[in-house]
């Protein structure tokens, strides 16, 4: 078993050797070459900062595409969140305007559940196979995020 070295030489040896790999791979998992472009960058910059040891070429590629793989999907989920949120914006009143923020500013799962509810019209069985969590749980994220709100900017006091 052959064991690659850390640091620079790994490095070196993985960007001479992979780097169009690493870009196909993120080229099939982006929907822009631009950034297929900066997601290599990023994983030969996460390459250089890992001191991980590979036991051998095999090991080296594997790591090198499950992290392209992984960064495209998380900049693909910031991008459909960019998107979601230019898209349930409407024309300001200063009201929805605040309450919009105050929704914005709820830990993820009351954020999606009260949008999911409210802007989309979901009930809370449906929420919870969309989340893939149970109906009571989305109940609480739904009664959490309502509070929060309340406290927040105040008269928003709905049944589900």
């Amino acid at each position: 078993m052959t064991v690659l070295s850390k640091g620079k030489d790994a490095f070196s040896h993985a960007f001479e050797n992979y780097t169009d790999t690493v870009y196909r791979v993120a080229v099939h998992n982006c929907t822009s070459r631009t950034d297929a472009e900066d997601l290599t960058q990023e994983v030969f910059l996460k390459l250089l900062q890992s001191h991980k040891l590979f036991r051998n070429e095999e090991h080296l590629k594997a790591w090198l595409i499950r992290v392209t793989i992984n960064l495209c999907r998380n900049h693909a989920r910031d991008r459909k969140r960019e998107t979601l949120a230019a898209e349930i914006e409407t024309p300001q009143t200063p009201q929805y305007s605040t309450v919009l923020d105050a929704v914005k500013a709820l830990p993820e799962n009351q954020r999606n559940a009260i949008y999911l509810h409210y802007y989309e019209g979901y009930t809370a069985e449906e929420i919870g196979k969309i989340l893939d969590a149970k109906q009571n749980t989305v109940l609480s994220w739904l009664r959490r995020g309502r509070d929060t709100l309340h406290d927040t900017i105040g008269g928003f006091d709905d049944e589900i």
